[in-house]
């Protein structure tokens, strides 16, 4: 096996690529841009940095999270190895130390002997090199002119991320923890709001001053990061039936339910820092900090990091990608990550791993399978590769997945089910 394989993105979907390939005697080109370049939203030198939340949802194997981890693991996801080894309390949550989890994978790849790296911002696409795109959805300059030139007319979004408080800032005698439901090991702090304080805050919240983009005036936000004050807009309710629900809670002090509660989750082992659960935002910095206040026990907030909104791009991969994320126009060039539209941490993980199965694949001269749309990667992979006029990002779900043969009534036993069925389909797929 001669060919050598280039990938831009050292991303979640580009590290997963890149090893999946290199496990298997591939040698690799990896090109990342940091630290030469900086995106608006990285920070880090790391690989696979972790920008809006430190949350890679459910473990449960009858979850829609579930599912998609067992798949990963099917297909050798270092990701997913990685998060095992650094995670943080987050009741049925699979949370990581954002920092260890992105050392932990950099150091995986750069010692990789199959694995050459170039820290260098890519500005032209090559298409006679086989090829792999994960630059993710911040795409921007010179290659993200190449990816219109080769794909057409780009689409975007815009995503939000939540601000960070630290843990010696925040009032312990007003919050107390507790998982929904009593599921985890109390690993959430809920900030508890009685009818007065949530509708004073939710006032406070819709008028709040919003920060400038001076980029784009026309905002299409993804639903699954709505930014908490567009959500409030919606209505009083809206947020106490969303991201401050209080069903499932009970605060200790009153013996009741509370009226809202903002639930934080840890940001790391130490627990020194927390984020505020859903609160993905674009409010100005100093009105962050006044409104937010305003939340029971985070009177007197420190910020680790305020909430930020940046514009996050994906290519219209219905109407340009085959079913093995290649480009029908380009078969060398393939596609993974969130670019793609599959949206959210651990999808574009799994969307990577599958761009260097296919290549690998087409390496070894034998014809790639298609996950079946039984499983959680090929309900998406089906998504975003079939015709759709509305095209937007899509992230793992149950609804997604084709209707079980047998109706059953009971939902727990209903989605355990679709996952028996998921993992019995993944597992027949050879991925050596």
């Amino acid at each position: 096996m001669n060919n050598t394989v280039k990938i831009i993105g050292a991303g979640l979907a580009g590290c997963e690529a890149a090893y999946f390939l290199a496990q298997r005697g591939v040698k690799v080109h990896l090109y990342e841009q940091k630290p030469t370049k900086y995106s608006p939203a990285h920070k880090s030198e790391n690989f696979a940095e972790l920008v809006c939340s430190n949350s890679l949802k459910s473990m449960r194997e009858d979850s829609s999270q579930g599912m998609l981890k067992a798949e990963m693991a099917h297909f050798g996801s270092i990701v997913l190895d990685s998060a095992l080894k650094c995670n943080v309390p987050a009741g049925g949550a699979l949370a990581v130390d954002r920092d260890i989890f992105s050392e932990l994978i950099t150091q995986k790849v750069k010692s990789h002997p199959n694995i050459t790296i170039s820290y260098e911002e890519v500005t032209e696409i090559d298409t006679d090199e086989l090829t792999i795109i994960a630059t993710g959805p911040l795409t921007q300059g010179k290659l993200y002119d190449e990816i219109k030139r080769l794909c057409g007319d780009g689409m975007s979004f815009f995503d939000a991320a939540a601000p960070i408080v630290t843990a010696d800032s925040i009032d312990m005698d007003k919050v107390f923890a507790q998982s929904r439901y009593d599921k985890g090991d109390d690993d959430y702090l809920n900030c508890p709001f009685n009818k007065e304080q949530y509708e004073a805050f939710w006032r406070e919240l819709v008028s709040a001053e919003r920060a400038r983009r001076h980029e784009f005036e026309d905002i299409n936000v993804y639903e699954g990061c709505m930014p908490i004050e567009i959500m409030a807009a919606r209505g009083e309710q809206t947020l106490r039936f969303g991201p401050l629900k209080p069903v499932g809670l009970r605060d200790p002090k009153t013996g009741h339910r509370p009226w809202a509660a903002v639930q934080l989750r840890c940001e790391n082992r130490e627990k020194t820092m927390y984020n505020l659960v859903g609160f993905q935002t674009n409010l100005k910095f100093g009105e962050q900090k006044r409104v937010f206040g305003m939340i029971p026990g985070l009177e007197n907030a420190v910020f680790a990091r305020y909430g930020v909104m940046h514009r996050n791009s994906f290519i219209n991969s219905p109407k340009v990608l085959t079913d093995n994320l290649n480009l029908k126009d380009y078969p060398n060039i393939y596609f993974a990550g969130q670019i793609t539209g599959m949206e959210g941490y651990m999808e574009s993980a799994m969307c990577g791993l599958l761009a260097g199965y296919f290549v690998y694949s087409r390496l070894c001269g034998k014809k790639a399978e298609i996950p079946p749309a039984t499983t959680q990667c090929g309900a998406l992979l089906s998504y975003i590769t079939t015709e759709n006029k509305d095209f937007q990002p899509m992230g793992r779900s149950m609804g997604i997945l084709p209707p079980l043969d047998e109706h059953i009534k009971d939902k727990k036993q209903r989605y355990a089910a679709y996952a028996r069925r998921g993992k019995a389909a993944v597992e027949k797929i050879d991925v050596n």
